[in-house]
């Protein structure tokens, strides 16, 4: 318990970097990605680390000793805010993923619009981050894309969608059972690489997995989201001679 504790504290010091360093950012004009690094001490990697998310996946290597991510998720009530950079929803210990033998604990899940990562130069609609971390303090990202679909209504999302905060700093209890893994899709075939936080203060050493499969929400789905937020999404970075790894 005391390191699921620690865990959130870990992830809502993160969320709060910038209204601790007094220096807000945004992801336009003066403020926006671009001007990041120069915005503040604290965000120096924005500008000048060499481990930046997120990135463009191509020409991904294929390993074959890449295991499958177990998950290990549980259903159960969350809270859901706007924070004026995103939405993101705490969810409560308990859900978490293996991989290569270390446990990573879902923290929190927020969402991007349109995607951060692309595939081969192309955007996606929307892209999930659920963020984990480790016993140990390690960060682990999964990152999976969203395709609007009229006729393809995503349930976990109506959940969620259905007390969504118009306002930053609204947040409201969901007391109906949440299960993050319908926000994971069936194929579970991924992408790999390490970087780094995509919001200041861009912290690296951030494991990445990006789902090969993208998952479907409707059209509705997709408005409501596009409606609070534009344009949520931090511009693609240079690899820096890094490889991206895909398993089978």
């Amino acid at each position: 318990m005391r390191k699921q504790v620690l865990a959130l504290l870990f992830l809502g010091a993160i969320s709060l970097a910038s209204a601790q360093t007094g220096v807000p950012w945004s992801y336009q004009g003066r403020t926006g990605p671009m001007m990041w690094g120069k915005l503040s001490p604290a965000y120096r990697a924005c500008s000048k680390g060499q481990q930046q998310s997120p990135v463009d996946i191509r020409r991904a290597h294929l390993d074959k000793a890449l295991k499958p991510i177990e998950f290990h998720y549980l259903g159960g009530p969350v809270t859901i805010e706007n924070n004026g950079h995103s939405v993101e929803v705490q969810v409560n210990p308990g859900s978490y993923i293996v991989v290569d033998g270390m446990r990573y604990n879902l923290v929190q899940v927020h969402f991007h619009h349109p995607s951060e990562h692309t595939i081969n130069g192309d955007l996606s609609d929307m892209e999930i981050h659920l963020v984990h971390r480790s016993a140990e303090g390690k960060l682990a990202v999964l990152a999976v894309l969203l395709s609007e679909n009229a006729d393809f209504p995503n349930a976990t999302l109506a959940t969620l969608w259905a007390h969504m905060p118009a306002q930053p700093g609204q947040s409201e209890k969901i007391t109906d059972m949440v299960n993050p893994g319908g926000l994971i899709p069936r194929d579970r075939g991924y992408w790999t690489y390490t970087g780094s936080l995509t919001t200041p203060p861009c912290t690296e050493g951030v494991q990445w997995f990006v789902f090969e499969q993208s998952i479907s929400i409707s059209r509705s789905q997709y408005n409501t989201f596009a409606n609070l937020y534009k344009m949520n999404s931090r511009p693609t970075q240079d690899l820096h001679g890094r490889q991206i790894e895909a398993s089978e």
